[in-house]
């Protein structure tokens, strides 16, 4: 089974696009991965905003969890990844809902299953930088608030 490619998160580089207020204290990236429910990731307001991960070793991707506060998410979130060296190249768009509860991906249907329930779409991939990019806030400013982003797979 894939297991978190993100324990404790704090040894490897990770970056967003921007938080609320510059309160890196209150509402920094360090929140979407430390299980907290009390604590997110806050962006602050734009057209769109992203998380970016680096990997200290290579990963194979095959899930996302992610828990927005609902009418601060995001319509569209775009998928890149790469290996080491190499430029950025587009995975799979998402489509989460609008809501508070936590959302999993799960990989491409078999034929003939149909669509999924609860869930989105992630392509298994080999990477070792991952950039997560969130459009279409459901909030006016453009705002998000993320209180867990969870990436699982496997370490190569």
């Amino acid at each position: 089974p894939p297991a978190s490619l993100a324990p404790g998160c704090d040894a490897w580089p990770r970056r967003v696009s921007s938080v609320l207020n510059r309160d890196v204290k209150q509402f920094g990236k360090k929140h979407m991965f430390d299980a907290n429910e009390e604590t997110c990731w806050n962006s602050d307001q734009g057209p769109s905003q992203w998380v970016t991960l680096d990997f200290p070793r290579t990963v194979k991707v095959s899930r996302l969890h992610i828990q927005f506060q609902g009418g601060f998410s995001s319509r569209l979130c775009t998928l890149e990844g790469c290996r080491t060296g190499e430029e950025l190249v587009k995975i799979s768009d998402l489509y989460p809902e609008d809501t508070n509860a936590l959302q999993i991906s799960f990989g491409l249907p078999r034929a003939g299953t149909g669509g999924l329930a609860g869930g989105f779409q992630v392509e298994e991939t080999v990477l070792d930088k991952l950039k997560i990019t969130f459009e279409n806030s459901t909030d006016f400013f453009g705002r998000l608030v993320v209180y867990h982003l969870g990436v699982l797979g496997q370490r190569l």
